[in-house]
């Protein structure tokens, strides 16, 4: 028996890196997905973002485990487009149990980062997107009458500043991870009635796309003191969590497991914060 047998749950930014992570592990625990991505590139993220390809790669990988994969392209600052993709997912598979918001970039590098549009973006893609992710969803959980569980992906840039260098892509990174706790927070109080919990997780540095890049790498060396201040207390391989390190909670999270966990800003950064 899964830890998510028949239950059917909803992802942004599916295409790879953590999304696919969550919805590979939620298939081979019993759970079907709906789910999207931008499967484009953005003027102000100086690397790749995920394509067409990734997406189909998390498709089969889902469907190896005899699970529905129900993935389109969308870009989650447009509410109608994700909100048909949810509407459409639910009248397919009938039910809704989960949300994971997890769909992110870092325009935190090169000199896209030091224009507005980088800060925009960052506020656009993780904290709007958060909003228009959760909002056309919650109807769906609430119809089931069995609860849900909600988990938005903010970062350690959620809980403390020096991410960075102060530039618009920078604040834009840190100042949405903040806000998405302020969103949680109200979800939980006015959800819990209906045996809705919802959680941020706050992930130190994790070996996905949005760090493990060229631009990332030059970043680092650019700024060694922003090097420096990412360093784990604890030894981790690499410096980096693995995706499926940050799946492990989000499982915790969203099975019975996690069933009185609600309100929290769930942190797994090898104590990352702590030494802050």
């Amino acid at each position: 028996m899964g830890l998510a047998d028949n239950k059917v749950a909803f992802i942004s930014g599916v295409a790879r890196g953590q999304g696919r992570s969550h919805a590979v592990r939620l298939a081979e625990e019993g759970a079907d997905i709906i789910g999207f991505d931008i499967c484009a590139n953005d003027d102000s993220v100086e690397y790749p973002l995920a394509t067409q390809d990734d997406l189909d790669e998390t498709g089969k990988l889902i469907e190896k485990y005899g699970r529905k994969a129900l993935l389109s392209v969308a870009d989650v600052r447009d509410h109608e487009a994700v909100k048909r993709i949810i509407d459409d997912g639910v009248a397919e598979l009938g039910r809704l149990d989960i949300v994971l918001a997890n769909a992110g970039v870092m325009a935190i590098t090169g000199p896209q980062r030091l224009r507005r549009d980088a800060f925009l973006a960052g506020i656009d893609i993780m904290l709007v997107g958060v909003f228009n992710t959760v909002i056309p969803a919650i109807p769906h959980i609430q119809a089931g009458g069995r609860g849900g569980s909600i988990v938005i992906t903010s970062s350690t840039a959620g809980l403390v500043g020096g991410l960075g260098d102060g530039s618009p892509g920078v604040l834009g990174y840190t100042a949405s991870k903040h806000a998405v706790v302020g969103l949680m927070r109200s979800w939980a109080n006015v959800l819990a009635p209906d045996n809705i919990r919802v959680n941020t997780i706050h992930p130190t540095g994790v070996n996905s796309p949005m760090i493990a890049n060229e631009a990332f790498g030059r970043y680092v060396q650019e700024f060694p003191l922003i090097a420096q201040n990412l360093q784990n207390p604890l030894p981790v391989p690499n410096g980096l969590l693995e995706p499926q390190d940050v799946t492990d909670s989000i499982m915790h999270l969203v099975s019975d497991a996690g069933r009185y966990i609600t309100g929290s800003t769930f942190v797994m950064d090898a104590g990352f914060t702590n030494n802050r």
